[in-house]
């Protein structure tokens, strides 16, 4: 099962390797990490997707509370919060026929044209994983030249944020 967790940490150099080292040290892959400042100047949020079932969230989250300068820890249930993923994708258009049926695609997933020329189109996407996997994939027989993605990002639903929730191992 893929676990989504909120982490609040103290901003200072080093503290992504020390949460990534943690992954590391106990034998966890990270299949995504995206970090950012936060509204409250001098921390950070950590958005890590993990795959396990509720005995390694639990060892993770445990793990995480230990560390000093972790000052929150959330797993976000997919059905209590909204997630998004950004990506820019770099595509073939030697065409105008080309160039017409990628653009119709992009309106088709809402996305955006953010650079082209002759020979390429940038494409900027946000959504869910699935929705930035399914755009990709239709546009990959045109031929990717390159795929860059932020890893998905996620917060709570309605007024309830991790600054106002309990840690996980209370």
């Amino acid at each position: 099962m893929r676990h989504t967790i909120a982490v609040l940490v103290k901003d200072y150099p080093g503290i992504l390797a020390k949460v990534a080292s943690l992954f590391t040290r106990r034998g966890f892959n990270i299949e995504s990490l995206a970090v950012g400042h936060t509204e409250k100047t001098g921390i950070s949020r950590m958005t890590i997707v993990v795959e396990g079932d509720e005995r390694v969230l639990e060892q993770i989250t445990k793990q995480l509370n230990k560390l000093i300068d972790v000052i929150k820890v959330r797993d976000l249930q997919f059905q209590n919060s909204v997630e998004r993923e950004l990506a820019l994708i770099k595509v073939n258009t030697n065409s105008l026929p080309i160039r017409s049926e990628i653009i119709q695609m992009v309106d088709i997933f809402r996305a955006k044209i953010i650079d082209v020329n002759n020979q390429i189109m940038t494409i900027e996407t946000t959504g869910t994983e699935d929705k930035v996997n399914a755009l990709i994939e239709l546009l990959r027989p045109f031929g990717l030249k390159e795929v860059v993605r932020t890893g998905k990002i996620a917060l709570s639903r309605g007024s309830r944020d991790i600054s106002t929730s309990k840690k996980q191992d209370e």
